[in-house]
């Protein structure tokens, strides 16, 4: 296949640079100990929320002992109104520079690298001496730059919950008047699950099911990596996730895999195609540690 390669221009002039706050949140559990299985079975696994010193963009998003563990760090702002989380959420970039400002990691910086809907969490990755540092309710600020991106020559192409710089360092191409955009798996939207029916993409993500042997095995999901860009083709994620014939969205696996029914590892959005003029490119290094150089 004839990709060209092509100078992205875009409005990044125009794009307004804010930070927001969070802090690192504490592990949360129900008032249930157990979560219930696909299949049935009471289990008691570690979820969301809190400090993971060994997980990271990069390591594997299936097979951990766990249930939508969040690599890194997760951070929420906790004022008593959802203004102010809300605006973390949504402004809050993957790529966007992280920076601790209280506590013994103070002036330590990470990478976002994700949004996790549900529980509202923006995802962070810092070096694991840095983690070692961190603790419950440090204050993490966000430089926020990236809502409102646009890719000036694809006006077909919707952008949202990415960094200008990371789209500058994804190697994305074109064919045709289509852009062409690295990713690890292409994922059909038959198999998405949660996360489906909210009326915007700009937070939060949605499940990828792995119930199914047979899907798995054929589309090649057994080796999912957090951080991983992947297409999911028939989805239009515009204004909201709906299916669509022949549209197609790209994002990246910001969680683990999952053992609740209609949950699985989870993808926050960053492009988007109504009409289909996006094309999949399979590359094993279409993931953020490779990216932006997180890990040796």
């Amino acid at each position: 296949m004839f990709f060209v390669v092509f100078m992205i221009k875009t409005n990044i002039d125009k794009l307004v640079n804010v930070s927001v706050i969070g802090e690192v949140t504490s592990p949360v559990m129900g008032s249930s100990v157990y979560k219930i299985t696909s299949d049935g079975k009471p289990v008691v696994l570690p979820g969301v929320g809190g400090i993971r010193y060994n997980v990271r963009v990069g390591d594997p998003a299936l097979g951990w002992e766990a249930d939508h563990v969040e690599p890194g760090v997760s951070i929420k702002n906790k004022e008593k109104e959802d203004l102010a989380n809300n605006a973390l959420n949504i402004l809050a970039c993957i790529g966007n520079k992280a920076r601790v400002v209280s506590g013994d990691a103070k002036n330590e910086t990470g990478v976002v690298t994700g949004k996790h809907g549900g529980i509202e969490h923006v995802i962070i990755d810092f070096h694991p001496k840095t983690l070692r540092k961190i603790v419950i309710g440090d204050k993490v600020m966000v430089d926020a730059f990236g809502v409102g991106l646009k890719i000036l020559d694809f006006p077909y192409v919707k952008v949202m919950n990415i960094d200008p710089k990371v789209l500058k360092k994804l190697s994305l191409k074109k064919k045709n008047d289509k852009l062409v955009v690295p990713v690890t798996h292409v994922i059909p939207a038959k198999i998405m699950g949660s996360g489906l029916g909210r009326d915007n993409v700009y937070r939060g993500d949605y499940d990828i099911q792995l119930f199914d042997k047979s899907t798995v095995s054929e589309y090649g999901l057994n080796n999912i990596r957090l951080g991983d860009f992947v297409a999911i083709t028939d989805a239009d994620h515009s204004y909201g996730r709906i299916y669509k014939k022949d549209a197609v969205s790209i994002g990246v696996v910001a969680h683990t895999d999952c053992v609740i029914s209609g949950h699985g590892p989870g993808v926050t959005t960053v492009f988007t195609s109504s009409e289909g003029m996006i094309i999949p490119r399979i590359d094993r290094n279409a993931n953020l540690a490779c990216i932006l150089k997180l890990r040796k």
